[in-house]
């Protein structure tokens, strides 16, 4: 009923505009003229009003929300009223071999006028005069290009929304005091927090989607030396594909402020191992782990074995992807302990894998420096027991997920990765399988990452506490590190130790600083306590050792290490002494030492190894 009142209404406005058109054209000419006495107006006002109607259904100026009206909607009412005129003047010339031009012109514009302007006045009252009562937040938008009007067009269009655009920031000089949709530019961003004072801004939209990370963090180190609070419209990847408007702003994470350019993936390569094979991943219910299943699946494997020792874990990724993947791979949750030498033999045996990933570790570097015994057996002996039977199997490819803490190691989780990766190097000599490693920095979010830490000490009022204000560390997000895993499994020919660029190192202090501005507070508020370095941390961390680098990338984002020859004989001794060492302290020593490739591969050193075993 509704509809058909408002089609009703427009219908009789539109025919009333039309003949008051022609009435004030001809009377504009021929003022002493009765226009009801004259036979071709007549004739000329029922083509124009049945024409007008015909166009107008055509381009539905009838079905349109003029409460949003705006230049679409201008060009379909400029679209509709001439050709109302052109068959207008094709009947006149048919019927009169005459058109009457002057009358014609003059109509048109005033039918363009009063149709346009009986619709733009809607909007005008609506925006005036039925506007919720709840008061709105005042906003700046940073960035006056596709992305920021864009916004600005929306939350001006939605009376519900709690925000009012009043004002731009850009950098660009050639749109300052330019207005759109009637929000002026202001300023750059160097002026954002003169103009949050001045404007009483209440919250600010990063209206950005390109913006690199260095751009980013100096906006957003602008916005936070002001009170309002800061958004980002979504990411121009996530926009361009469709999984997010532009208008769904969400709080800057700190992955945004560290994070790169988005990896890009040789996707032909990865297809062509993975495709249609069998994948096991162990620890797959870990924070890796579980993010290298869900990587792996996009790409059709035949089937994905997710080998995990803690059941819950294992049981959220598994639901998560039959969720996603039910139709499309076969997923096989198996509940086993890489320290369980026989039953790693069992699963590879029953699922021959085509393809390993090996991210089930100890990675706590405190909690290891307690229980080296457990870092030996989980590290060392687990990985060797994977290894093993990724080789007795046939295993294609074998990635073990490693760390920089492996480099020049100082601590006991670092010290066993190290060795884990002379394991699977010793292996590739004699194996078909490939056994390549990859090592990469701190993982945001994964567990264990300082990230949650400090989240927690913030919501409980601070302080936040930071071992040193010196201590830095390489990050990258828990996708990008798994994308460049599976990307160097597909690189992989035997023996490598493939390396991430983890881009620049990042004071922890720096972290922690963005992550309470981040949360609504200044460092003020919540304080950062200095609590010294822990057992077993370095102040700063490497990727590769000296011997190792190879300093151009193979690929965006991934280099690859020197092969280091070890001395087989010499390092199944090592392991033998690792094994049945029993003091924690001399575990401790031997490990450090021995995870130091240099003393491997020098003749010089065997004797002063076999005093020490």
């Amino acid at each position: 009923m509704a509809y058909r009142t408002r089609l009703t209404f427009l219908v009789l406005l539109d025919s009333l505009i039309v003949l008051t058109a022609i009435y004030f054209s001809l009377f504009t000419l021929h003022p002493n003229v009765n226009i009801l006495k004259y036979k071709p107006v007549l004739l000329s006002a029922v083509v124009l009003l049945g024409s007008h109607h015909m166009f107008a259904f055509i381009y539905g100026l009838y079905h349109k929300a003029w409460e949003y009206a705006s230049i679409g909607e201008l060009t379909a009412i400029v679209k509709a009223v001439t050709f109302s005129i052109m068959t207008t003047s094709v009947v006149q010339w048919f019927i009169y071999q005459d058109i009457y031009v002057r009358a014609l012109a003059i109509t048109w514009m005033i039918h363009i006028l009063l149709i346009g302007g009986s619709r733009l006045v809607w909007r005008v009252y609506r925006d005036h005069h039925i506007k919720p009562a709840t008061a709105k937040k005042r906003t700046l938008i940073i960035g006056a290009g596709a992305a920021g009007t864009m916004v600005t067009r929306q939350l001006l269009n939605n009376h519900e929304a709690e925000l009012q655009p009043v004002a731009f920031i850009d950098d660009d000089p050639n749109k300052q005091k330019l207005h759109f949709y009637g929000v002026p530019v202001v300023g750059s961003t160097e002026d954002i927090e003169k103009i949050v004072e001045l404007l009483h801004i209440d919250h600010i939209v990063i209206a950005i989607p390109s913006l690199t990370q260095k751009q980013l963090n100096r906006i957003f180190n602008e916005c936070t030396k002001t009170k309002a609070k800061t958004q980002i419209v979504p990411k121009l990847e996530d926009i361009v594909t469709g999984k997010v408007s532009v208008s769904q702003f969400r709080d800057v994470q700190v992955e945004d402020l560290l994070g790169r350019e988005p990896v890009e993936l040789d996707i032909e390569s990865i297809s062509s191992y993975i495709k249609d094979k069998v994948i096991l991943v162990t620890g797959a219910g870990g924070s890796i782990g579980s993010e290298i299943c869900r990587q792996v699946c996009r790409f059709n494997p035949k089937k994905i074995v997710l080998l995990g020792h803690g059941e819950n874990s294992i049981y959220q990724i598994d639901m998560e992807l039959r969720n996603t993947y039910k139709d499309q791979v076969e997923i096989v949750p198996v509940i086993g302990d890489i320290q369980d030498r026989d039953r790693m033999f069992e699963v590879m045996e029953e699922h021959r894998p085509h393809v390993v990933y090996h991210a089930a570790a100890h990675k706590h570097v405190p909690l290891m420096e307690y229980n080296p015994k457990e870092a030996v057996k989980n590290n060392i002996f687990g990985t060797k027991n994977v290894a093993e039977a990724a080789d007795t199997f046939g295993v294609e490819t074998f990635v073990l997920i490693s760390t920089d803490k492996a480099v020049n190691p100082t601590n006991v989780m670092g010290a066993t990765k190290r060795i884990a990766e002379m394991i699977i190097q010793q292996l590739d000599k004699k194996s078909k399988t490939k056994f390549v490693a990859v090592r990469f920095g701190n993982v945001l979010g994964s567990r264990g990452s300082v990230i949650p830490l400090f989240k927690k000490q913030i919501q409980a009022g601070g302080p936040v506490t930071v071992t040193h204000p010196d201590m830095t560390r390489y990050f990258m997000t828990i996708p990008e590190a798994s994308q460049l895993v599976i990307q160097a499994g597909a690189l992989a020919k035997g023996g490598e130790i493939f390396v991430l660029d983890m881009g620049e190192p990042v004071k922890i202090v720096d972290l922690a600083k963005n992550l309470i501005k981040l949360s609504g507070y200044t460092v003020e508020e919540i304080g950062i306590e200095f609590t010294g370095i822990r057992p077993g941390e370095k102040m700063f961390e490497e990727l590769l050792n000296e011997n190792e680098v190879h300093p151009e990338q193979i690929f965006p984002k991934i280099y690859v290490g020197k092969s280091v020859d070890i001395d087989e004989k010499m390092f199944t001794e090592l392991l033998f002494d690792i094994e049945r060492t029993k003091d924690q302290n001399k575990l401790k020593e031997k490990l450090l030492y021995f995870s130091n490739f240099k003393i491997l591969t020098n003749t010089k050193q065997r004797d002063k190894i076999s005093f020490i075993i």
